[in-house]
């Protein structure tokens, strides 16, 4: 049976499209494809049983969790029955099964510090967000204070003293959910967003500790076990250079409760289920992190996590927004057509997988980097000044359409609560606002590349993954990425020209994809590699009349991508 005729035997006039069920690992060639690049063997090993279970989950229990989770978000109990006063923040029982999932059984949080998921040794970066990739599918939010805690944990461990470490990290780490300690960054001040110089929050001397005073506005994990704070010590400079970084713990190590108070928790567009709030520090008791002049640059390693988490995040949204649209696209029938045969609907299919695939290859690529980073390797340590806000940026605007376009696939039902669809464009739209907006980050990018010149190490990378490959490819690759740095270059020169800045960071973005699309191509014998390269020329990159006719040469290339996942799906179903 042809691939047509097995999509027409399959799609039911009488069936609502329902991903439910769905295998989300098997079903997804492009993840095991990155995970071969990526992970070696052994780590795989260790791995593989773990991703087949939480592919399972997304399609069942996790869904039903986040759906019910999204419908009762947390509430804030100021004082208990008897009248004593109380900061308890009440979360859902589904939120709080979720939280053993990420926190307890698949050990998020802890598995880049120790050993985990029965591996001998701490697990990879690309393994960590292969896990967090699929999570993502079902649910964002949560995903926030895993990140955080895990980044807060990198953190101190990179700069904290041993007794904060001696103190604290047995519990950042505990395997058992109901032990572990949670962590949060509360950065974010009125009058201090974006700007992060213009904090206001103070922090005086008082023996070994410090005490903090002022408001954070925006504290993500609202109830965390620890934060980590930026505050300007008495008599320090202003602007970003004379802010400290301090770790401030929700209950004293005598027991006693901390002294702030959260205000009031927001009530948000999405990530309903996780706690957001406004707290007010009245004399917290903190540590010190690290070097009194150097807290910016030490919240940025925090900081700079995050943003990477964010763009692993929304790949991961994107390719569930890809599942249902391929969903409906196979099961719903009209005009006594299946969606799948549609020339239309195959158009706007492309437009959705062409962004997933382009944010994957990014993603695992910047991990990858992350690792060898780590490892004190120097070309992967200024490669990733650049690639964490490109991921940042591309992938967390890209998910907001993706969404979009999912939800109209499946039509009036698109919009209705009691599908995945409404709470994935919710959930989408933050990834664009979490850790800086898509103006700061571009502009990241911009000075990434003028102080570090990380633009001309990424293109170093990436022009011998070009050596292979085909002449109309190469060529106009090598051309566009010459451009993007000349335009790279204009963008750091003034004020006046940063306004190149978003389209600069952009190019770069859809060059490096085109590049490790050709990479990959080579690497994993995958010519639909190829035809990715060439539609995200077609598409991001060379100059397009807006009114021309279809391409026979681009439809073709984009049949014979959404032919292959329809093929992966279908395999997996029978």
């Amino acid at each position: 049976m042809n691939l047509a005729a097995r999509n027409t035997a399959r799609a039911d006039a009488t069936r609502t499209p329902d991903s439910r069920g769905l295998d989300f690992y098997n079903s997804d060639p492009s993840l095991k494809a990155m995970l071969g690049l990526y992970i070696g063997q052994e780590e795989r090993f260790h791995l593989e049983p773990h991703l087949q279970e939480l592919g399972r989950l997304v399609g069942g229990p996790l869904d039903d969790l986040a759906r019910e989770a999204d419908r009762a978000p947390p509430r804030l109990e100021l004082r208990l029955r008897t009248g004593e006063e109380t900061q308890t923040v009440v979360k859902s029982p589904y939120y709080r099964e979720m939280e053993k999932l990420a926190f307890g059984k698949f050990q998020l949080a802890a598995m880049s510090h120790r050993p985990a998921l029965g591996h001998t040794e701490p697990m990879s970066p690309a393994s960590k967000y292969a896990l967090t990739y699929l999570f993502a599918q079902s649910e964002f939010g949560l995903l926030c204070p895993v990140n955080m805690t895990d980044s807060l944990t990198r953190t101190l461990r990179r700069f904290a003293g041993p007794q904060l470490l001696a103190r604290y990290l047995d519990g950042l780490t505990a395997e058992d959910a109901d032990e572990h300690l949670q962590g949060a960054m509360f950065m974010t001040e009125r009058f201090a967003g974006s700007d992060v110089g213009a904090t206001e929050t103070r922090a005086v001397k008082e023996g070994d500790h410090w005490r903090l005073t002022g408001d954070k506005w925006f504290c993500s994990n609202a109830s965390t076990d620890l934060a980590l704070v930026l505050a300007r010590p008495e008599g320090a400079a202003e602007g970003t250079r004379g802010l400290g970084l301090f770790l401030m713990p929700r209950v004293l190590p005598n027991g006693q409760p901390n002294s702030y108070r959260i205000i009031r928790l927001k009530e948000k567009l999405g990530t309903r289920a996780m706690a957001s709030g406004e707290i007010r520090l009245e004399g917290a008791v903190a540590w010190l992190v690290g070097d009194l002049n150097q807290g910016f640059k030490q919240m940025a390693e925090m900081v700079n996590q995050s943003r990477l988490s964010n763009g692993i995040r929304s790949t991961g949204m994107m390719r569930r927004a890809v599942h249902e649209a391929l969903t409906v696209a196979l099961e719903r029938v009209a005009f006594g057509r299946p969606l799948i045969d549609l020339p239309l609907v195959r158009r706007q299919l492309i437009k959705m997988i062409l962004p997933a695939e382009a944010a994957i290859s990014v993603a695992f690529f910047t991990a990858d980097c992350l690792r060898r980073a780590d490892d004190d390797d120097p070309e992967a340590q200024v490669l990733r000044r650049v690639l964490t806000p490109l991921i940042k940026f591309r992938a967390c605007r890209d998910a907001r359409k993706v969404a979009g376009d999912a939800m109209e696939m499946r039509g009036g039902s698109g919009y209705i609560e009691e599908w995945i669809e409404p709470r994935l464009l919710r959930e989408t739209h933050l990834g664009s606002i979490w850790e800086g907006t898509s103006n700061i980050i571009a502009l990241d990018v911009i000075r990434a590349s003028s102080k570090a010149g990380a633009h001309r190490a990424l293109a170093a990378r990436l022009t011998p993954m070009l050596a292979v490959a085909p002449a109309d490819i190469a060529h106009a690759l090598r051309e566009r990425l010459d451009k993007t740095l000349a335009l790279i270059d204009q963008a750091a020169r003034g004020e006046h020209d940063e306004r190149a800045a978003r389209v600069a960071a952009t190019a770069l973005y859809h060059v490096t994809a085109a590049c490790l699309f050709v990479d990959e191509a080579r690497r994993l014998s995958d010519p639909r590699r190829l035809d990715l390269a060439r539609l995200l020329l077609a598409h991001k990159l060379l100059p397009r009349d807006p009114i021309a006719a279809p391409n026979p040469d681009e439809e073709a290339a984009a049949d014979r991508v959404i032919d292959a996942l329809v093929a992966a799906r279908t395999s997996v179903a029978s």
